[in-house]
């Protein structure tokens, strides 16, 4: 089989490619761009997943970065057991053909537990004391150790959060140059979440974003000679454009004015208790699953949501078959944005009984996605010596909250997860020759995959 290699370069869209990419634009008069018509949502996990297995959401089961498990009453986002994937994956199908067929999957998601061949992803430890120490989960275990031997330990602080930058998107390409040299994997998928981070809080503003710009060119550019040297078949992709957005929709504020969403208060603060709410929503960027624990007040949810001018789609279980989304995990109804709109996860009313992970960047607990954790509250002219103490308490071993996360919604300038937005924020897939079709489907990246390597 052909070695070949998949650059994810997250958020990027055709219209990205210009005077602020010099290296990307190069290289694009020679090669050929293809869009990709988003998945419904599209977001990392569920267009991930559609392209490693070619199957939709429907039938490998990522309906977004999160939902609602029924059965354990609980919300549950970014997840990593590959388990979660169903359907074979392409190494699988490779090794097939070829029994000394190897496989990198560098930082793409779902990424234990799998059988890819060597692995790597965020995975933080969290000490008894509260303290959340950056770290990685590698495949074969020992992996792990020689990285951050060679390369440092890896930087989650500047994966995500007030603090992303270019030095994990960096790490992460440094990392899969070193597994390469090392194992020479027949086929490695990196990828690369640098143009994430700006692109949400700024959206497509160049006079905002054209430093980032640059630094993610000169990564790719770095990736790029590295594996033509070594006559890699090469292949760039996007998993979403992002789109400006300037209307957060608060969904669950909308269930609980009508009276559908229940809390319960711990200290001076609510907390969501889906268990027991008639109705309420996992919201993940422009996309939000709706799930009824009681059934009779569909007509009410649907009569809502209708009233609010963001809203694009309310796709019931049976219209969802249209958008190849209906699965057990998905919501009894899907609700999708109008292109500039997104929504929050935020459900209290009063932000005095907002909780306490609000304002800190926690991803597992919030009941939803949460972009504003890139930000520190702009409103506080204080807020870097806050958290400069805070980190202090950290070093001196003493227990701490970093809570420095804002609670305005209206800081997001992009988002992402609509199928209903215009062609230039598409997502797209950039190769050496002409594809045969001239927009390819999420599905069929699948396939552009597998002819590259046999």
């Amino acid at each position: 089989m052909n070695k070949t290699v998949v650059i994810d370069i997250v958020g990027l869209s055709a219209n990205l490619i210009g005077e602020h990419t010099p290296f990307l634009f190069s290289y694009l008069k020679k090669k050929h761009l293809t869009p990709i018509k988003p998945v419904l949502p599209a977001v990392t996990t569920t267009s991930q997943s559609t392209y490693i297995t070619g199957k939709w959401p429907a039938e490998n089961g990522i309906v977004g970065n999160g939902w609602y498990d029924r059965e354990d009453s609980e919300i549950k986002f970014w997840k990593q057991s590959n388990k979660l994937v169903k359907g074979e994956k392409i190494w699988d199908a490779a090794r097939k053909l070829d029994p000394k067929f190897t496989v990198s999957k560098m930082f793409w998601w779902y990424n234990m537990y799998s059988t890819a061949d060597f692995s790597v992803t965020p995975r933080p430890q969290y000490h008894a004391d509260g303290v959340k120490a950056p770290d990685c989960y590698a495949y074969p275990p020992e992996l792990r150790d020689e990285l951050q031997q060679d390369l440092g330990q890896f930087p989650l602080f500047s994966f995500w959060g007030p603090n992303a930058n270019i030095k994990s998107t960096k790490w992460i390409a440094d990392a899969s140059m070193w597994v390469d040299k090392r194992h020479d994997p027949t086929l490695t998928l990196i990828y690369l979440p640098h143009l994430d981070y700006c692109l949400q809080k700024f959206g497509p503003d160049f006079s905002k974003i054209s430093k980032e710009l640059h630094e993610i060119d000169d990564v790719v550019k770095e990736l790029i000679e590295f594996y033509e040297a070594k006559n890699s078949k090469i292949i760039l992709l996007s998993e979403y454009g992002i789109n400006p957005v300037s209307n957060p929709i608060h969904i669950n504020r909308i269930l609980r004015n009508e009276g559908l969403i229940s809390v319960r208060t711990e200290r001076w603060y609510e907390l969501l208790d889906p268990g027991v709410s008639k109705a309420f929503a996992t919201s993940d960027h422009q996309i939000a699953h709706v799930y009824l624990n009681d059934p009779s007040v569909k007509s009410q949810v649907i009569n809502a949501l209708q009233k609010i001018p963001g809203i694009d789609l309310i796709l019931d279980k049976e219209q969802q078959k249209a958008y190849h989304i209906d699965h057990e995990r998905s919501g009894d109804l899907v609700v999708v944005a109008k292109p500039d709109s997104w929504f929050t996860y935020y459900y209290w009313l009063d932000d005095a009984k907002a909780p306490d992970y609000a304002h800190l960047v926690d991803i597992h607990r919030k009941p939803g996605y949460d972009p504003v954790e890139m930000f520190m509250d702009p409103k506080n002219p204080f807020i870097k010596l806050r958290a400069g103490y805070k980190l202090a308490r950290k070093l001196m071993g003493f227990r701490y909250l970093m809570d420095v996360i804002p609670l305005d919604a209206t800081l997001i300038k992009g988002s992402h997860g609509s199928i209903n937005v215009p062609a230039m924020y598409y997502p797209i897939c950039i190769t050496d020759s002409a594809l045969e079709k001239p927009e390819l489907e999420a599905v069929d990246v699948y396939d552009v995959i597998w002819n590259h390597l046999i």
